[in-house]
This record gives structure tokens, C-alpha cells and sequence, in this order.
């Protein structure tokens, strides 16, 4: 393991203005409590909320915006990026972020870019084997007053505590300033280079507490059911000394353990919190939004409803017991992982006020409980489903069904959801489907055959993915973007020997069966099935378009709003510009053209302001009035209008964020994909001259 100390005590910089050390000196001048408004954690609160009061940039002048200043995350590693998804914090004029291959920290000054100071860790082979690399989705802040901290997790799975003026790593905390993750953790991993876990998401602190989950490899094709657990721990933000542990999956004689048949809690893995850990300061709980088991379309090797996956887990802050818990998904086959960071909302209903936890999903369904409790707010009724005939496998016979809000998103894909621009395309969508299985969310997966490939589905992309949700405390809305046209289709076969453990993996009938990264948290919209191999002497199944379009209708994208004080939906609108081959396609065309289809990604997060509902896009697209690039977009937060739109060069990859220095609100995108290599850009109203 080599250390790349901050540049403060590396190299000088030299600038116009002469030799300049950064360091604790460029951080204590670019700090500032004058006109200042900090986002001191990933989701700017514990709460998951992403709201920030700030009205400088608002409805009417939102149009005006202009890039202030640019940060390129290129020479923070030994590669440039192109999966920026780091959101930063911003910290009495000072910004905090996670940027580049090498998963560096660097310290901004908030009003003009430059940057203070560098740390970066060197993990060789560590690196190199970890499940979650790049530059992650970002860091945490702490500060007792006097001491004042960043905190974060290597590629490698190291926790590392910062000194957030010098950016050198505190003494006092673990070993020289790094607790090694993968020891102290209940199980044995093996080689420490090569045992599977990592995590990308920032840990959660709250008062002397870091909660840090776990994650494990994208992909359909696990080499053993028998994967590292998932669990979740709590360090002192003082020492790095190891507070409680929380079994994601229960140990022989825990709450729990039961729900594994025939002991299989002992021979299965995954199981982890990859997203965000939202916490109750009052009622001393967080809130763990754990994801599924081992693996992700069978579950043959663990009988069972499979507690704690696909769960929300409140438990205690201190101790890390379990006060409740909802399974969302019975014995989980259909990559349907808890994604989004729960959101925690003060609410009222039926005159009342409430505390209450909201969790979006993949599923298009947005789950409401009381947060003290676990009680659903409205009921959510155990719901017969079909029943799957793949051998081996063990199937809940009911799956869990809010009756409010109303899904939001796309629901599985069925006839009614193809598109039917003209009766021709309906009818070749009809002929395309013939070869696959459609069906409501759960329909159960099937085995492969060259007569039913598989089953046509948005389970692993669809909804909200890991941008998650934000929430307005004003009006108790809850904000979502969701993806209409992510689709895929899945079948299980047989795999080759030596290729893993478990009896039936993803592949295609007549197609060699490969190690497959599936999309998980990161694939793009209507991925095409896999195409037949060289010499398999099979065409293979056909791409899920029609003439070229997305085989299912628009919309492809949407942004909702979830009025959580009612269970209703306020309003909903199609984000993002309809892509340049949609609205450019001779049939589109020749029809006068359709209204904006919004996008398919699984990239986009909101942010909400005063006034304000902001997003990005996340595809290039040319009009007429400006070159080819993505948009900027805000809408007025009460009505989904509209009200205003700024060109940026690349794509949004991450979620906005916004803050105040000198009087003066910024808004950070992160930017990457396609050739854009990672860059924050921070927009601001001009500077009167």
C-alpha cells in the first residue's frame, strides 16, 4: 500500500500571483462564515433530503446561469474517468469531493475551483481485484468544534480519516489514520487483496458514529452463492475502533436466521447496504436500505423468504440492534436490490403529523412507514404472484403491494406498455415479443429455450436506481426520477463447468453461457439481449427495438412528484430532451412529430431548492437553437413546469448539489460518459460588472 500524501507537502504550485503552498494555509483562506450556506453530507442531510433553502437562483432567473468555474478530475489517478458520480460536500467555502481512478479526495476552494489539497491511496493488486472501483459516490464531514475531519472509503475497502485543513490522515484514528475494513468483520475473507467487498457510497455519520456498509461485484454471474456477507458496521469517528456490527444475514440463534431453509443462511452471501444509510438523530435510529442475497435471478440454493434482504432495517445507533424491519420482497429473484437511500420526511396525514420513512424503488413503488415503528402509513396488502416452474428454485407464493402512493414508474412490461406509434410497429412489437415471456414486475424468471428466450422485463434498471430520491420539508413532497425504457431480457441456463457454483445463471438458449456483468446500478436503457457468439452458429435473440426505436412506449424517463402527506402523485413530466434518433426517425417525423419522450439512464438525482426541482441529462441531443450537449433543467417545484434550461458540455453522471459562499449560491453538476472524462461544473448567476 503506497500513499500519496497531500500536495501541501509534496510540490508548490505555482500561480500568477507567485509560489502558493496549499494546504491548511489555502484552506484557512479560502474559508468563510460570510454569506455562506454548507451541504455538509452526500445527501446534504442525514435525512436523505437533497433540499437546500437557497432562493439566489430561482424560477425567474434560473435561464441565466453560467459556468463560474470547472474542475477536471483527469490527473486524479493514472487514468482519466468516464463514471463521475461523486456528489460534494461544501463546507464553510470549502468544497469536498471524491474524483478519478484512483478514488482521491481533494479539497476546492467553493468560489473559484482551485484546488487546496490532495490525498490519494496507492492499493496495488487491492485495488485492482476491489468490486467497486473508481472514484465512488463521495465522503463524509465531521466536527466536534475544534476538530474537523473528512472521512471516506478507499477502492481497497479501507475507511480513511482526513484532517479536512491539511488533507493529511488524522493519527489518532486506526493505524496512521486507516482502519482496514476487511478484518474485524465477523468472517473470514480470505486473502485480503482478493476477498470480495468494497463499497462506492459515503459512509453516514452521525454525532461520534460511521456507519459503513458493503457491496459486492455488478453482474448476473457470481462465481459461488457462497459470497461474502454484507454486513453493516458502526466505528468511533474518534479512534476508527469498531462499534457494533449489524448480520445482514442472521447468524445461527439471531432474529431471522429462520427465513434461510435448511441452514442456507450459512452458505449464501451478498445481503448488503450499498446505498445510502439515512439516520434519525432524535429517535436514534438509522435506517438500512439492504439489498438482495446471493444471487440475483436464483435463489434455489436458499429456500426461504431470506430476512434481511430486500429490507428496510432501522436500527439503533448505538448499538446496532434491530428495533424493525419490512421486507419489501420475499425471497428476491428478479434484481429488484434496495437502491435508493430512504428518505425521512415530517409529514401530515389525516390531519395529523407524522414521522415517517419513505424508500423509492426499481419496482416504481414508493414505500411510506411510520419511522418509529415500521408501521406502513397506508396499508401495503401481501399480494398473490405468479408462481415460476425453473428447477430447484423456491418461490413466495405473495409479494408486499403499497395501495398508496400509485406506482409511479413502469411495472413490468406487458402488451400495453410496447410501443404503438403506428399499427405497424405494434404489430412487429407483437411479433418480436412472441419469442419472450411479458409480464407484470414479478413475473418469475425462466429457463432459456430457443422457443422463449426469456422473460422481456425493467427489473434490474427500471425505477429509481441509486441517485435515489429527494424530499421538500415545506410541502412534504417527495421528488423521483424514475426510468421508463431500461429494459432487458433474462433467461437462465446451466453454466459451464468451473464458470460458478450456482446450478442456473443468466444466458441465452443456444449461446455459450459467459460471465456476464449485468446492470445492476449501471447500464444504460434498452440494452440489447447478448448477441449470438462468434461460430455458435445461433442469430440469437433480436434487439428489443422496433425500427430502431425503443420497443416499449414513452415515457423514457420521468421526474414525479410524490405528495407524501396524501399518497397521491402531484404531477409528473418527462425529463430530458427526446433523444436526437426518436425525434429524427422518418415515421416520428412524417407524424408531426411527438411530445418530449424524456431519457432512459439510471444516473439522474434531483435537487430541490426554494423554488426549485433541478436535473440534468443524461444524453447529448442537437436542436436548433443550440450545438449537440445536455441540458440543465429546473422546474417549479408546486406545478412540474418548466422554467428554465442551461447547456452544459457533457452529461450529468451524478447528483447535483448547491451551496453559498460570499453571498453568492453555486450549483455542482458532476459531468462525464461517452468521450467526457469526469469534470464538476459549478454554475452561477453572473457577477455584476
Amino acid at each position: 500500500m503506497k500513499i500519496i500524501l497531500p500536495i501541501a507537502a509534496a510540490l508548490l504550485l505555482t500561480t500568477a500571483a507567485g509560489a502558493q503552498t496549499p494546504g491548511k494555509e489555502g484552506v484557512a483562506a479560502a474559508r468563510t462564515t460570510n454569506g455562506v450556506a454548507n451541504w455538509t453530507t452526500y445527501n446534504a442531510d442525514l435525512k436523505g433530503s437533497r433540499y437546500s433553502p437557497l432562493d439566489q437562483i430561482n424560477p425567474g432567473n434560473f435561464k441565466d446561469l453560467e459556468i463560474a468555474w470547472r474542475f477536471k478530475t483527469d490527473i486524479l489517478g493514472s487514468r482519466p474517468e468516464y463514471k463521475l458520480e461523486s456528489t460534494p460536500l461544501a463546507v464553510d467555502g470549502v468544497i469536498y469531493t471524491t474524483g478519478g481512478t484512483r478514488r482521491a479526495v481533494v479539497a476546492l476552494n467553493g468560489a473559484t475551483g482551485e484546488l487546496l489539497w490532495q490525498y490519494a491511496m496507492h492499493e496495488g493488486k487491492r485495488s485492482a481485484e476491489s468490486p467497486r472501483a473508481l472514484s465512488g459516490r463521495g465522503l463524509s464531514y465531521w466536527t466536534d468544534g475544534t476538530k474537523r475531519r473528512i472521512l471516506y472509503v478507499t477502492i481497497g475497502y479501507r475507511l480513511v480519516s482526513l484532517d479536512a485543513d491539511t488533507g493529511r490522515p488524522d493519527p489518532e484514528f486506526g493505524t496512521n489514520g486507516v482502519v482496514d475494513l476487511k478484518t474485524d468483520y465477523d468472517q473470514d475473507l480470505g486473502d485480503l487483496d482478493t476477498g470480495e467487498v468494497g463499497v462506492h457510497s459515503a459512509p453516514a455519520v452521525s454525532g461520534n458514529t460511521i456507519i459503513i456498509g458493503a457491496a459486492f461485484r455488478e453482474g448476473f454471474t457470481p462465481k459461488t452463492h457462497n459470497n461474502t456477507k454484507g454486513y453493516v458496521r458502526a466505528f468511533d469517528v474518534r479512534t476508527g475502533k469498531r462499534m457494533w456490527t449489524f448480520h445482514t444475514v442472521p447468524k445461527k440463534g439471531e432474529f431471522g436466521y429462520e427465513t434461510w431453509l435448511n441452514n442456507s443462511a450459512d452458505v449464501n452471501g451478498n445481503t448488503g447496504v450499498w446505498t445510502q444509510v439515512s439516520v434519525d438523530e432524535d429517535l436514534g435510529l438509522a435506517y438500512l436500505a439492504v439489498e438482495s442475497p446471493t444471487s440475483d435471478f436464483f435463489g434455489g440454493k436458499r429456500p426461504g423468504p431470506n430476512l434481511f434482504g430486500n429490507s428496510l432495517v432501522a436500527v439503533d445507533l448505538k448499538t446496532g440492534e434491530r428495533r424493525w424491519h419490512f421486507q419489501l420482497i420475499h425471497h428476491e429473484i428478479w434484481d429488484l436490490d434496495n437502491s435508493s437511500a430512504p428518505l425521512l420526511m415530517d409529514v401530515t396525514v389525516d390531519g395529523k403529523p407524522r414521522k415517517v420513512v419513505g424508500l423509492p424503488s426499481k419496482q416504481g413503488f414508493f414505500y411510506v412507514f411510520d419511522r418509529a415503528t415500521g408501521q406502513p402509513v397506508w396499508p401495503i396488502k401481501e399480494t398473490k404472484v405468479a408462481k415460476g416452474n425453473v428447477p430447484g428454485e423456491w418461490y413466495s407464493p405473495t409479494q408486499p403491494i403499497p395501495s398508496k402512493p400509485p406506482v409511479y414508474a413502469r411495472n413490468g412490461v406487458e402488451e400495453k406498455d410496447l410501443i404503438d406509434f403506428t399499427p405497424d410497429m405494434k404489430k412487429k412489437a407483437l411479433e418480436l415479443t412472441s419469442k419472450y415471456v411479458l409480464g407484470p414486475v414479478y413475473t418469475p424468471p425462466i429457463v432459456s429455450t430457443p422457443e422463449k428466450f426469456g422473460v422481456i422485463n425493467n427489473w434490474a434498471q427500471g425505477g429509481t436506481n441509486w441517485p435515489g430520491g429527494s424530499f421538500d420539508p415545506e410541502s412534504g413532497i417527495a421528488y423521483v426520477y424514475a426510468c421508463g425504457a431500461c429494459i432487458s431480457s433474462t433467461g437462465l441456463l446451466p453454466p459451464p463447468a468451473g464458470l460458478s457454483d450456482i446450478p442456473l445463471v443468466v444466458g441465452v438458449a443456444g449461446q455459450p453461457v459467459v460471465m456476464i456483468k449485468g446492470p445492476g446500478e449501471g447500464a444504460g436503457a434498452d440494452s440489447p439481449a447478448p448477441a449470438a457468439a462468434p461460430g455458435s452458429g445461433n442469430a440469437g435473440p433480436p434487439r428489443l427495438a422496433v425500427d430502431g426505436l425503443p420497443l416499449v412506449k414513452p415515457p423514457y424517463g420521468t421526474i414525479s412528484a410524490i405528495d407524501v402527506n396524501n399518497g397521491t402523485i402531484k404531477w409528473q413530466v418527462a425529463h430530458g430532451e427526446t433523444p436526437d434518433f426518436v425525434r429524427n426517425h422518418p415515421v416520428i417525423k412524417a407524424m408531426g412529430g411527438i411530445p418530449r419522450t424524456g431519457q432512459s439512464t439510471y444516473q439522474i438525482g434531483t435537487l430541490v431548492t426554494k423554488g426549485l426541482v433541478v436535473a440534468g441529462e443524461n444524453q447529448f441531443t442537437r436542436t436548433e437553437d443550440r450545438p449537440r450537449g445536455a441540458m440543465l433543467r429546473a422546474y417549479d417545484k408546486q406545478t412540474g413546469k418548466e422554467v428554465g434550461a442551461v447547456f452544459m458540455p457533457s452529461t450529468q453522471s451524478g447528483s447535483p448539489m448547491t451551496y453559498m459562499v460570499n453571498g453568492k449560491q453555486y450549483i455542482i453538476v458532476p459531468t462525464s460518459g461517452g468521450n467526457a472524462s469526469g469534470e464538476f461544473l459549478a454554475y452561477a448567476l453572473p457577477s455584476k460588472r
